[in-house]
């Protein structure tokens, strides 16, 4: 097979020196016009590529930007990675992606591997931006980054929606609907702080819209069991009507469950979502949700993290207020009293007959 062509094969050809070769190709010194033209006629006819490793070592930079995330199954972040990567090339990086599958030790190791392959810098959403090992350890290491949706702690950079606002905005729609019990569905705290983060907005504006603190349920990013989840924790909470879920995916994976134990949404149960993908308005019902721009944002994290990297202005930050609008949606729906029921709706089969529910929950796990 054929040995790829060296530097000292282009200057033979093109009759100067490799010292010559190398001012050319990295636009680095002077060099004729004619120089140049018989330096990259060389380049051509020998189809010479420069060895990554030799510029790495010879720069100290190897073009290369970490790029970590909890998961590509979530719309979101594909969408900012998309973002992200796009700023990245145009400016001549590429990106290392890792997906965590939010486990804060994947994290950790992925982190450290990184930073063993010398990235210039990172883009990376962590579990908790407070207690992240990971994030202390490229602290530590002085490794350029920007924080991509969470909400950076100190002076950190960060790209990221106003969680807080954002879920008041959720716990308002509620309370123009007259559903005062409602119900909030997320992924476990320890792994997503933006979760948390939404929680405590939303319990918050339940609080000045004089609603009932909402319930919670906490799962694994992995369960397979939403359905069983779901039954038990409505009818331990038999008077809720409303759920917000931490994200769309998540939402809608609700509304199928929620089907699956024979409720209708909205008639039964009202449920909002947070991040506002676009298959959320392509299902029926279509889903109410907090709309955000999550390609934006990751284009705005890489854009910084550049910044600092090669020392140019940073761009703007968006307004916090304008970093996500409600979308109203056919998930919910106002709650009208039932005069046989004294003014109250049942949203969920009563915990004495769960013969329905019982029935639906077997034909889900056969699934």
């Amino acid at each position: 097979m054929r040995q790829p062509a060296t530097i000292k094969d282009v200057a033979q050809r093109a009759g100067c020196g490799v010292a010559t070769v190398s001012r050319v190709l990295n636009n680095t010194g002077p060099a004729s016009a004619e120089m140049r033209r018989r330096v990259l006629a060389a380049v051509e006819v020998l189809d010479f590529q420069f060895s990554e490793v030799g510029r790495s070592l010879q720069s100290n930079t190897t073009r290369t930007i970490g790029c970590v995330v909890p998961s590509l199954a979530n719309p979101v972040y594909a969408d900012a990675v998309q973002g992200a990567q796009e700023a990245f090339q145009r400016a001549g990086y590429q990106t290392l992606l890792v997906c965590t599958n939010y486990n804060p030790e994947i994290e950790f190791q992925a982190i450290r591997t990184l930073i063993a392959k010398q990235v210039d810098g990172f883009v990376l959403t962590v579990s908790d931006a407070e207690t992240s090992e990971g994030l202390a350890y490229i602290e530590n290491r002085q490794v350029p980054y920007c924080l991509l949706f969470n909400t950076a702690p100190g002076d950190q950079i960060s790209w990221s929606v106003a969680d807080h606002s954002a879920a008041k905005t959720v716990a308002d729609a509620f309370a123009e609907n007259k559903h005062n019990d409602t119900g909030f569905l997320a992924l476990k705290f320890q792994s997503s702080d933006r979760a948390r983060q939404r929680y405590e907005g939303f319990v918050a504006g339940c609080a000045q819209n004089g609603m009932i603190k909402p319930a919670l349920l906490e799962i694994d990013e992995d369960s397979q069991n939403l359905t069983d989840l779901l039954g038990m924790f409505l009818q331990e909470n038999p008077d809720i009507t409303g759920i917000f879920a931490s994200n769309d995916f998540l939402a809608l994976a609700t509304i199928r469950s929620a089907r699956a134990l024979a409720l209708e949404v909205p008639g039964d149960l009202s449920i909002i979502g947070f991040d506002g993908i676009e298959v959320g308005s392509m299902v029926e019902p279509s889903l109410a949700t907090i709309v955000t721009d999550p390609k934006m944002l990751g284009a705005g994290a890489g854009k910084s993290v550049l910044s600092v990297i090669n020392q140019t202005p940073p761009p703007d930050f968006p307004d916090p207020d304008l970093s996500f609008s409600f979308r109203a949606g056919g998930s919910l729906a106002p709650l009208f009293a039932e005069s046989s029921d004294d003014g109250k709706v049942a949203s969920f089969p009563p915990s004495n007959d769960l013969t329905q529910t019982d029935t639906h929950i077997q034909q889900e796990r056969s699934k």
